[in-house]
């Protein structure tokens, strides 16, 4: 697979496993109210297995975007985020819109996230309710990682 990388300023947003930061990612994920807890283990394990974005200023990642995906089909966006004191100067839309024009993430029938309070944020590039809400059911195992 080629990885690809931008530029914007001082920032920068990477597609290469390599350049990921799994202490960074892993700190952030482990407090956040969709993963706290979570173990390194599963963060590395997670990375390997899924189109990864990470977030740059300078060399110090600054926020991460994680695409499950076949790529051919179906993609589902999770794990994003920005730190606080990177917030507020369009780095998340500038990541997402990266994400959405990746050339392997093209033509798929479905692309899927949850979001409690970032709606603003993901509906410009598309994103909504699901059109068949009585159709879609899931297994949801709340506090897993939380020990």
């Amino acid at each position: 697979m080629v990885h690809r990388e931008w530029k914007k300023g001082k920032y920068s947003i990477s597609t290469n496993p390599r350049r990921m930061d799994l202490d960074a990612v892993h700190g952030f994920l482990s407090r956040s109210f969709w993963a706290e807890g979570i173990a390194r283990r599963v963060v590395a394990k997670s990375i390997r297995n899924s189109l990864c974005f990470g977030l740059f200023h300078g060399r110090a990642q600054v926020g991460f975007a994680r695409v499950v995906t076949d790529r051919a089909t179906y993609a589902y966006l999770c794990d994003v985020y920005v730190l606080e004191a990177y917030r507020g100067k369009g780095l998340g839309k500038w990541l997402i819109a990266k994400v959405m024009a990746h050339p392997e993430l093209q033509g798929l029938r479905r692309f899927q996230l949850v979001t409690r309070d970032a709606h603003g944020l993901y509906r410009p590039f598309g994103f909504g309710p699901p059109k068949h809400r009585d159709r879609q059911m899931e297994i949801f195992r709340h506090g897993m990682y939380v020990t």
